[in-house]
């Protein structure tokens, strides 16, 4: 048997992992369902496949189990009241998104508006995970709007944004930079 792991070491080194921020929604008789997350990637281009993780406990989860659809929105970094707002676990259910500029997706799930991409998926593997699900979702639907292009950092229980470098894996790879 190992030894068991310091909770507080744990959550520091997992904050020093800067993320993206998401907000994943859902739609469940009539009733829409949100949370900030940024345990979010790809995870396959083909089929195009994304994955997103959800506190068990959270009215998200059971939401998001029953109806089998979801929608991602990245969000820019003008996206940070939302974000935070999402992240409020005790926020009312009822007319959560009123005052957040959003539409509506193919599916019907709510998608931000202040977003660099929009995804629309159909859940096709829940993994239990610890206090967590890995939902797995097949992407049905994308989009990019042309206006924004700032996107909403995580890193340190801070929101920041980032600052372009010269730089990319492409350029260091070939010594370009």
């Amino acid at each position: 048997m190992r030894d068991p792991i310091d909770d507080a070491a744990f959550r520091l080194a997992l904050g020093r992992f800067a993320s993206g921020v998401t907000v994943v929604t859902t739609v469940q008789y009539g009733v829409d369902h949100a949370m900030t997350a940024s345990a979010f990637t790809s995870v396959s281009l083909d089929p195009p496949l994304v994955l997103v993780c959800s506190h068990r406990t959270s009215r998200f989860h059971e939401a998001v189990l029953d109806t089998g659809h979801w929608g991602v929105s990245i969000l820019s970094e003008s996206g940070r009241k939302a974000s935070a707002w999402f992240a409020n676990r005790g926020r009312p259910l009822e007319d959560q998104l009123d005052g957040i500029a959003h539409h509506r997706g193919t599916s019907g799930v709510a998608l931000l508006d202040e977003s660099l991409a929009w995804l629309e998926c159909r859940t096709t593997d829940a993994h239990v995970a610890g206090d967590h699900t890995i939902l797995v979702g097949e992407v049905t639907a994308a989009a990019v709007p042309e206006a924004e292009d700032a996107p909403l950092l995580y890193y340190r229980s801070h929101y920041g944004t980032i600052v372009r470098s010269s730089e990319s894996e492409k350029t260091i790879y070939e010594g370009g930079a």
